[in-house]
């Protein structure tokens, strides 16, 4: 038996290092939730610890857990993901009057492995792998400059390895914190039309994949505050990564894509000794980087044009100080939960979540590559036991339509007046299994 649990830990933390995590922009860039039984809240759970991929949700839920690992992946397809133009004439973006693009690459698998140890009653450490989030299109026909760029889309991809120290304060408190440690991928294509307006065009599209590396830190907590209440908070620091190299002439600060801090408070009420009720509170603050919260507008106001070989000048030119960028602002995400049990062997959960999308009307044309304008995500899912030490787990989400549109005067960089609508819906099925020890 333990020679099988080793071979299973080897082959889940090989399975989940060499599969890309990708794709899911669903709040902005981050996932709606981490971990099987969490997505079945809508991502809630801050304060309902119930497998050790809480350590991404919040570290002091971890020695609550006791030793177990959890393996599981996700399908995820965000389609269609398209924008529409209403007004091509303009020039700048491709595409017959009331038509655009619908993206290609509907369907990514999204795996995730975690494993907790207990060191004695009161302490535990861990380690979780999984994906942030990410974004990724790929439309076949040039977007920019009426579809000059040929094949037009990004491909953002991040791995986190989590390790976690969690210690009991008491018997109703915890506290945990974690060591991240974060490897993520970048990809850009058709940008080429805007290297009169890049401070290094030979480092803004087209120069394939760049990688780059970074660290943060996770903190939590949790206690009961009263009678089956459970309160929680948990905050994640900004992580500075190294620059994206080959795209130091597109994000701003010479290739800076940053990964911005975040906080969560929630709570769990067990409404009867077989339900709970969660409700969480989450905050990304992705004006903490530049390279994301910068609209549009530097390129027009702070960016004298140059040459398509030499580039522009300006601190709000791609890749300058202050450049252009996505344009996201802050997002405040609620989500409400509920599980219950109808018998020893089975658990089930439905939830919802809203925000609103960081994306501004008037910074739709560079998010034509990265539409991350999901508000409402609906779930359910459940647990059956497998035996005595192991359990299935089952999660689905579905996000229904959500669009944003907006007038984008392109006349600068030598357009006109373009009529945008980003247009997403998302589903996701993921399943786990998960051993106890």
């Amino acid at each position: 038996m333990k020679i099988f649990n080793k071979g299973v830990v080897v082959c889940a933390v090989a399975a989940a290092l060499a599969a890309p995590m990708t794709a899911m922009a669903t709040n902005g860039y981050f996932a709606h939730g981490y971990g099987t039984k969490n997505k079945g809240l809508a991502g809630g759970g801050v304060a309902l610890p119930q497998d050790a991929m809480i350590a991404a949700t919040n570290p002091a839920g971890m020695v609550e857990v006791g030793s177990r690992m959890d393996l599981g992946v996700a399908l995820f397809s965000p389609s269609p993901r398209k924008y529409t133009d209403d007004n091509p004439a303009a020039g700048f973006v491709s595409g017959s009057a009331g038509s655009g693009q619908e993206s290609d690459n509907d369907f990514f698998l999204i795996p995730h492995f975690a494993r907790n140890w207990m060191l004695d009653s009161d302490s535990s450490v861990g380690v979780s792998v999984y994906g942030n989030g990410g974004m990724n299109t790929e439309y076949p026909i040039g977007v920019y400059a009426g579809g000059a760029g040929g094949v037009t889309g990004i491909n953002l991809e991040q791995l986190f390895i989590n390790t976690t120290y969690s210690k009991k304060i008491d018997d109703k408190s915890s506290w945990g914190a974690s060591l991240i440690a974060v490897y993520q991928t970048f990809e850009a294509k058709g940008f080429g039309v805007f290297a009169p307006f890049s401070t290094d065009p030979s480092n803004l599209s087209n120069n394939g994949k760049d990688s780059s590396t970074g660290f943060g830190a996770k903190f939590g907590w949790q206690g009961e505050v009263a009678k089956d209440i459970t309160l929680a908070a948990s905050y994640q620091t900004k992580m500075s990564m190294g620059e994206f190299k080959k795209y130091k002439g597109l994000f701003a600060e010479g290739g800076g894509f940053d990964i911005p801090s975040s906080w969560t408070l929630g709570l769990a009420w067990d409404t009867t000794p077989k339900s709970t009720l969660t409700f969480d509170i989450q905050q990304i603050n992705y004006t903490d980087v530049a390279s994301i919260a910068n609209g549009l507008a530097p390129l027009a106001t702070s960016c004298t044009p140059g040459a398509p070989a030499t580039g522009g000048t300006g601190a709000g030119c791609l890749g300058g100080g202050s450049g252009a960028g996505f344009g996201y602002e802050d997002m405040t995400v609620y989500k409400l939960g509920y599980q219950w049990s109808t018998s020893a062997d089975w658990t089930w959960r439905v939830g919802i979540s809203q925000s609103d999308q960081p994306i501004g009307s008037g910074d739709v044309l560079f998010n034509i590559v990265a539409p991350a304008i999901m508000e409402t995500h609906l779930t359910a899912g459940f647990t059956m036991k497998t035996g005595t030490d192991s359990e299935f787990n089952f999660a689905a989400m579905y996000a229904p339509k959500s669009t944003v549109s907006g007038t984008v005067d392109t006349t600068s960089i030598g357009g006109g007046v373009d009529n945008i609508s980003l247009e997403m819906t998302q589903y996701e099925v993921e399943a786990s299994w998960a051993w106890k020890f």
